[in-house]
């Protein structure tokens, strides 16, 4: 490389230099005292504890708690293993929680390699291994189970670790972080183990608010340093400049940034002189003027940057990437590597069958690991990514092309990480990373103890702006915000715990009622603010009205409209102006959700074979309804265009409701499903000879017949002050202090909001569990008001879903009695299961087992019969039955091939990928054994769910749950 092309370090966690970051450490003992416990510990280490490691550690000892909060890679988890050696030497149990299966299979691996098997136990939805040793290794569900059931297991617990503790951000499996925290004992020693982030003290404070004393240590520094480069074409430059001054802010490389443009414009004269392939066709494939992978890959390799990760986010992407390197004939392994390879693949795929061998494409992944190279995300089998995990630590697989998902704990550090894009798919659209998930990307970058430095690659695409990749570089900003919201599940049991009233008080307590609780003090400010500018614009507005002898009229702002002198002076004007704004607003609102439920009445009455008109939206002209809807509150009917695409409709495709054109006749069973039979479908309907409608007149104003609109308008006319110049100072000053008027509104309503809406859920939540009858309104025996949990509440308790209390409906209806277990397993999956597209998951799905797909439409009119429920209390609906694994499950269960299994799970014509039937297979299997432990042990639906666990339980899913 020259001088400029990775010239030097950039440390990317400290504030722009390698010495700045010293542990900045809240309550930890200065002075020198001697700590057994740790020297026994650091004796048998094969390297010197950090200053922010040996603190934390000193912390534990003497009894706090500890809050950890430093960059991947830093080493936070010795601390976590220095609480279970404290465990160990005094006798009592240590539970070690993670957020992910892997990172605990990996964790409990760690572990038993330095304490031995005996001492360590491992506790997932997946297994359980030595469940009553002193040291556990768990999910943090699992835990949190454990405290809602009164578990004997806690008893003697004394230290629990939470690492990765920042996950109480994630949406979806947050709340579960801040349960475990408000809930343990108060004697048991809280160890949170998080990413660097910038509100360390603000979370360390509500750590201490609820467990007590809490140590907080917190270090920007990276152990290892991190060096931010972009590569463009076949070079590789320095993302910031090198000569800068310590303490300068960092600037953008110059020649990084000449290049960048000189190549543009190379690139813009050869479009303008060409821009077409040879055939007079767009050139396809990577961007004009990026590196292939396999050259990618082999450029590292030839500057020892090996080994890498290379974050692609989308599977598919992965795959491809690894065929284009395997592909090119690029090996980065020599034959004794290769067999060594071979090995270990040998021993994670031994169980597997010849047929499932075959279906799994094992000898095709198996030639890309002999090369060196690998995939790794979670559609793959459990025990492929294992496999590549493994030989990337021990450096058998040298450049892995993975999703995000890698980034989440798991300890595969590398030399360098190459990011191909700057954005990703969220599961609902394309968004740029946040500077947060680059931090976490690139942190894998250093393996300590290896590597003197970490490389983090920025492949650079047209139009992609070095500053951009500086900015997330760069910024600082990774604010943990509580996800806590209350669920059905956790009502149930913090009622059950606690009683009404203590949990509340819980809910008062938790970190998201913390953050708003702060939050509001400076909304208050900005409200106090907003009026000291008020009095000052009302003093304005009075001494310029006085000069014009005028009345001013009443600043009080909250003046009923109907009061006789509402509207007197300039101020009653204004007011009467905003008046018939509001007035006409309204008007437009109430056409509008008119026009709304109209639509919604039309669509929920088109009949199979109606044909209507569309207007909106990607898909125009004529469509047939192929099944009608049946959600009054949300009709979707499912049509076919005459394009050939075929999907639901709702409210928000139509500006008008549909105008029903004519009558198609269809067959009894419509193929929408295969292209072919939606082309067939699609040209009977052209042939029709109908034609779209072309729309409703709408264009009549609302206003023109509204009485109260008129009489406003009337009154605006004869107002003394309508013959005022609207140039005069007096509007500005009105229309200022309007403004300042809807700020204070707005802010007061945000803090009314904000401050209640954790306990105005809740409290809804209780009214929908009431009226279910799974809580009682009682008195206790002083005659005060409380809450019983009923029978059907402790079933309750015990189902841990998103779905759970549609779950607990089905089994108390008797819905899922009479079914077989393999019919069980499909008709639980649809609780479990979601869609990855936005595609069509209703039970007719099921076409050859009519007990199964009756059972699904049962399952989904209980869901419907809930949703209105919890629609007329505003609370989230639970989310609909999802019917498109459930063939699958069905095929599977009953004893067929994993080949048949795939094949009828996939969409738009491809298998579902085995890591992902695996995972289905997995959560069906737990929620199995929930419904089992929950529905009575002796009854009929608990020995077919056990049933069921016993025929999903065999091959590849057998193998991979040991």
């Amino acid at each position: 490389m020259t001088s400029s092309e990775a010239a030097g370090p950039w440390d990317d966690d400290t504030p722009w230099g390698p010495d700045a970051g010293a542990p900045i450490t809240e309550g930890a003992v200065t002075e020198v005292v001697d700590r057994p416990r740790l020297r026994e510990f650091t004796d048998r280490l094969s390297f010197s504890l950090d200053p922010f490691q040996r603190e934390s550690c000193a912390a534990l000892e003497d009894g706090h708690g500890v809050l950890v909060c430093a960059p991947t890679g830093a080493g936070k988890t010795i601390v976590g293993e220095f609480a279970v050696h404290l465990a160990l030497q005094a006798g009592t149990k240590c539970f070690y929680t993670t957020p992910i299966k892997a990172l605990s299979n990996q964790k409990y691996s760690d572990l038993v390699a330095v304490h031995g098997a005996d001492s360590i136990g491992l506790l997932t939805g997946d297994s359980s291994i030595n469940p009553y040793a002193p040291i556990v290794v768990m999910t943090t569900e699992v835990v949190r189970n454990m405290i809602y059931a009164n578990s004997p297991a806690l008893d003697g617990l004394s230290h629990v670790v939470m690492d990765e503790v920042h996950f109480l951000a994630d949406r979806f499996r947050g709340a579960v972080w801040e349960e475990v925290i408000l809930h343990l004992d108060p004697d048991v020693k809280l160890v949170s183990l998080s990413a660097t982030v910038s509100n360390a003290e603000e979370f360390g404070d509500w750590i201490k608010t609820v467990r007590g004393d809490t140590t907080v240590v917190v270090d920007d520094h990276r152990p290892i340093p991190l060096w931010q480069h972009m590569m463009v074409g076949n070079r590789i430059f320095d993302l910031f400049d090198q000569r800068i001054r310590p303490g300068e802010r960092p600037q953008v490389n110059g020649e990084l940034t000449r290049y960048i443009k000189q190549r543009e414009m190379v690139e813009d004269h050869q479009r303008a002189h060409s821009g077409r392939g040879a055939r007079g066709r767009p050139q396809r494939g990577r961007p004009t003027g990026t590196i292939s992978r396999p050259d990618l890959i082999a450029r590292l390799d030839r500057d020892g940057l090996l080994p890498a990760i290379g974050f692609i986010f989308s599977r598919a992407g992965c795959e491809a990437a690894l065929e284009q390197c395997v592909r090119s004939g690029l090996n980065l392994l020599e034959p004794d590597q290769a067999e060594q390879v071979a090995q270990v693949v040998a021993r994670y795929t031994g169980e597997f069958s010849p047929s499932d061998r075959e279906i799994l494409r094992v000898d095709s992944w198996e030639s890309g690991l002999g090369r060196g190279l690998a995939a790794h995300h979670a559609g793959m089998l459990p025990a492929f990514r294992h496999a590549v995990e493994e030989l990337f630590v021990r450096g058998l697989v040298r450049a892995v092309f993975a999703t995000e998902t890698l980034a989440l704990g798991i300890n595969m550090p590398a030399r360098s990480v190459v990011l191909e894009r700057l954005v990703k798919f969220n599961g609902e659209s394309h968004v740029d990373l946040t500077p947060g998930e680059f931090t976490q990307l690139t942190g894998r970058a250093g393996r300590r103890g290896i590597d003197v430095e970490g490389h983090a690659v920025v492949v650079w695409m047209p139009g992609l702006d070095p500053t951009r990749v500086a900015g997330l570089a760069g910024a600082r900003t990774f604010p943990l915000r509580s996800s806590f919201a209350p669920e059905y599940n956790m009502a149930i049991n913090l009622i059950g715990r606690l009683g009404l009233a203590g949990a509340k008080n819980l809910l008062e307590r938790s970190f998201a009622q913390f953050q708003t609780d702060r939050s509001v003090v400076g909304q208050h400010r900005q409200i106090d603010k907003a009026r000291g500018i008020l009095r000052k614009i009302d003093t304005e507005l009075v001494g310029r009205a006085s000069g014009l002898g005028i009345d001013p009229g009443r600043l009080a702002p909250d003046e009923p409209v109907g009061d006789a002198s509402a509207y007197d002076g300039f101020l009653g004007y204004m007011t009467l102006r905003e008046d018939i704004r509001t007035r006409e607003r309204d008007l437009k609102f109430h056409k509008r959700m008119t026009l709304q439920a109209n639509t919604v009445d039309e669509l929920f009455g088109l009949k199979r074979g109606h044909v209507i008109g569309l207007h909106g939206g990607r898909h125009r002209g004529l469509a047939v309804v192929i099944e009608p809807a049946n959600d009054r509150r949300d009709p979707k009917p499912l049509v076919l265009c005459e394009d050939g695409w075929a999907g639901r409709v709702g409210v928000s495709d139509f500006l008008n409701p549909p105008e029903v054109v004519g009558n198609m006749r269809l067959p009894r069973q419509v193929d929408h499903r295969t292209g072919r039979g939606r082309r067939d479908l699609a040209s009977s309907l052209r042939n029709t000879g109908l034609s779209v409608p072309k729309g409703r007149n709408t264009k009549r104003s609302p206003a023109a017949d509204d009485g109260e609109l008129a009489d406003l308008r009337a009154r605006l006319r004869a107002h003394p002050a309508h013959e005022l110049s609207s140039h005069d100072e007096l509007f500005r000053l009105a229309e200022r202090r309007n403004r300042s008027l809807r700020e204070i509104t707005n802010l007061t309503s945000s803090v009314d909001t904000r401050t209640s809406t954790l306990s105005v859920t809740f409290d809804r939540i209780v009214a929908v569990l009431t009226e279910l009858g799974y809580l009682l309104a009682d008195v206790d025996a002083e005659g005060a008001p409380r809450m019983v949990v009923t029978e059907s509440g402790s079933t309750l308790s015990r189902v841990y879903s998103e779905s759970d209390l549609l779950i607990c409906e089905c089994i108390r209806a008797g819905v899922w009695d009479a079914l077989t277990p393999p019919e069980l397993a499909a008709v639980v999956s649809s609780v479990v299961y979601e869609s990855r597209r936005d595609t069509y998951s209703g039970p007719d799905l099921v076409t050859g087992n009519p007990t199964l797909r009756e059972t699904l439409s049962a399952t989904h009119k209980q869901w419907r019969t809930l949703s209105a429920l919890e629609n007329r209390h505003g609370v989230g609906v639970t989310r609909e039955p999802d019917a498109g694994f459930a063939t699958a499950m069905y095929t599977w269960a009953a004893g067929r091939s994993l080949g048949e299994a795939l094949a009828v799970a996939g969409e738009r014509g491809r298998p579902l990928p085995a890591g992902d039937f695996v995972r289905w297979s997995r959560q069906v299997i737990d929620l199995l054994e929930q419904i089992r432990m929950s529905a009575g042990a002796e009854g009929r639906l608990a020995r077919s769910a056990k049933s069921a666990v016993g025929c999903i339980k065999r091959g590849v899913v057998a193998v991979e749950l040991g």
